[in-house]
């Protein structure tokens, strides 16, 4: 077993029931609750789409909005003047060529304004149950130069790397087996001192 391997397994111990932690019930929400959470946490993105989702129930309602009131329902959270603006092109694109039907591959989700490889990657596992690479979010990033599986800051370089030695099947998995660990036990001023998975630090 590599070590990836039997960091995984650990994971898979201290959290056999992970998931996404950003609320949804539609693929079109889970693609906005995604573009949301850039650069903030999905606690914050949970409190603000709670509303939102109220108020927005089908896509034509984002469609109908007109910007300024969207950036208003939005603006609790960072960068929310350029996330409004992204969400409210894509959903246009969705209801247009798509016919309101969020994209299944990873080529034409990053067509999407806002959309990069983390949020398309994201999409396409939680709600089309597909693998096409691995969502380096914050927590993934930290982890995997402290594991030792990447010795690089860029997240494109790093998704490489745990797609060389991460079996497929986790590769859905991996991001929120990090994410909880790295909010459980291993936060990012941690001495590690009573991580459950010290030992594996490099």
């Amino acid at each position: 077993m590599t070590k990836a391997e039997e960091i995984i397994k650990e994971l898979k111990k201290l959290f056999p029931n992970v998931k996404i932690a950003l609320n949804y019930k539609t693929p079109l929400e889970l693609l906005i609750a995604v573009i949301m959470s850039a650069q903030a946490q999905d606690k914050q993105v949970n409190i603000i789409t709670a509303d939102l989702f109220r108020k927005y129930k089908t896509i034509k309602d984002y469609v109908n909005a007109p910007l300024s009131e969207f950036e208003n329902d939005i603006k609790r959270i960072g960068l929310y003047r350029a996330k409004a603006k992204n969400i409210k092109a894509t959903v246009e694109i969705i209801y247009k060529e798509y016919n309101g039907k969020v994209p299944d591959s990873m080529e034409e989700l990053l067509k999407l304004p806002g959309v990069g490889r983390k949020t398309a990657n994201v999409v396409l596992y939680c709600i089309y149950r597909k693998t096409e690479g691995i969502a380096i979010d914050t927590h993934a990033r930290r982890l995997s130069q402290l594991f030792g599986l990447s010795n690089t800051d860029d997240v494109v370089k790093i998704e490489r790397d745990l797609m060389e030695i991460v079996p497929r099947k986790d590769w859905g998995e991996i991001t929120y087996l990090f994410a909880e660990y790295g909010r459980t036990y291993c936060t990012a001023f941690c001495k590690h001192t009573s991580c459950p998975l010290k030992n594996s630090i490099v």
